[in-house]
């Protein structure tokens, strides 16, 4: 069985999906972290405004070997996955700042959404997950059993970043409206909310309210 959550930045997508995993004993997937990877890859050599050539990114996010594997003491269901990029561990690298702003860059590639849509279907492709991002239930798998759109308040999602992140607010808040263009408006995969899928606002609730109004919907399939 899959459980697809989708939602833009700060509407708890993480945290949820990540506690729902582990109260169904499901796996859990980030696919936002995959994107990081690439980020992080295209970071390294060079930045990522520096393969103009078109395609450039598409071919890194084929050549890089991105990977998302249990921890060596992970054993609960729902337990984050390590990341290797080209067998580094680099959990901790991609949740910067600078990758998170390079991220949203990358993910705006048609080439590179192609790419790891490929490799998430792949990871997803047997077992029960609970799957996470922004295109999950749209175009990597829109046949889920039960597809979600989380969101929030603006303001909340960016008290829950800033919280997150230890940053500034109204920085915070800036870079959020830039993401959430970006991510509406792209040509490729747009975020949306899936045919068929539940919309649930999340101001005011606790990730515990969530993830149990989620559970009852699955128990209910």
């Amino acid at each position: 069985m899959l459980v697809a959550i989708d939602g833009p930045a700060g509407a708890g997508k993480s945290t949820v999906a990540r506690q729902l995993a582990r109260e169904l004993g499901f796996a859990y997937l980030d696919s936002g972290a995959m994107y990081r990877g690439v980020a992080l890859a295209a970071l390294e050599r060079g930045g990522v405004a520096l393969p103009r050539r078109p395609g450039a990114l598409g071919e890194l996010a084929r050549a890089v070997d991105l990977d998302l594997v249990p921890a060596a003491d992970a054993q609960a269901a729902g337990a984050p996955r390590r990341v290797l990029l080209d067998g580094l561990d680099v959990s901790e690298a991609i949740r910067t700042p600078e990758v998170s702003e390079a991220a949203s860059v990358v993910a705006a590639d048609s080439e590179v959404r192609s790419a790891l849509v490929a490799k998430q279907r792949a990871l997803i492709a047997g077992g029960d997950w609970v799957a996470e991002g922004r295109d999950i239930g749209t175009v990597v798998a829109p046949d889920a059993e039960l597809k979600v759109f989380l969101t929030a308040d603006p303001i909340e999602r960016a008290r829950r970043r800033a919280a997150e992140l230890g940053a500034d607010l109204d920085t915070v808040l800036a870079e959020q409206a830039l993401r959430d263009q970006r991510d509406s408006t792209r040509t490729h995969s747009p975020l949306a909310p899936a045919p068929g899928a539940v919309t649930l606002d999340t101001t005011g609730l606790s990730v515990e309210q969530v993830v149990g109004r989620i559970a009852e919907l699955v128990r209910g399939l």
